[in-house]
């Protein structure tokens, strides 16, 4: 029988698995993004959005060249759902693996990951290091800037913006938007976090 996880054992299954603070708080900042869009998009299941964002890396860190084949196996030893497992998978679609996004939950996974990076990234550069006070437009002159933030794949965010029938300025802002909510969660509220 598989199992649903909760927040919490999803939260210590990364852990598990993941060590690395950059890591985790970009597993962090996807599972708000992906909390985020659940409720944008008006879907019922906002946790599993939430938890499937949440563990969308748990391979990364130890079986970095195994990357979204390596999760399988693991979450299928803990007898999660399938649909987690595909869900999770898919988003490394086309990159290391070729489970293909089909539902839309997958779809705004796939095409979020890469963003919430250059959004992190962006935020950085900031004066402010935060996320509170960056603008869609800054993201925009970050994004055609092939030399920022290099190893974000924007082929990867706009194929997934295709997949959603989505226009790009739409999605840049609303995960603008989504990140704001976390912030302070993920180290973007600003100067006086650090």
């Amino acid at each position: 029988m598989s199992v649903k996880l909760t927040r919490a054992e999803a939260w210590d299954l990364l852990r598990e698995y993941n060590k690395s603070e950059s890591l985790l708080n970009h597993a962090l900042t996807v599972e708000g993004v992906m909390r985020y869009f659940a409720r944008l998009l008006n879907q019922k299941d906002i946790d599993k959005w939430g938890i499937i964002g949440l563990l969308h890396d748990l391979d990364y860190e130890m079986y970095p060249n195994e990357h979204c084949i390596k999760v399988q196996e693991i979450l299928r030893e803990h007898d999660i759902d399938e649909e987690y497992i595909h869900a999770i998978a898919s988003h490394g679609y086309g990159i290391c693996c070729d489970i293909e996004p089909i539902h839309l939950m997958e779809k705004v996974l796939y095409t979020i990951d890469e963003l919430t990076g250059l959004i992190t990234a962006a935020a950085i550069m900031r004066p402010s290091k935060s996320v509170l006070d960056l603008e869609l437009k800054s993201v925009k002159k970050k994004y055609k800037s092939k030399g920022f933030a290099a190893g974000v794949d924007r082929t990867i965010i706009e194929n997934g913006a295709k997949m959603l029938g989505m226009d790009l300025d739409y999605i840049i802002e609303h995960t603008i938007l989504a990140m704001r909510e976390i912030a302070d969660s993920i180290g973007l509220g600003g100067i006086e976090d650090i």
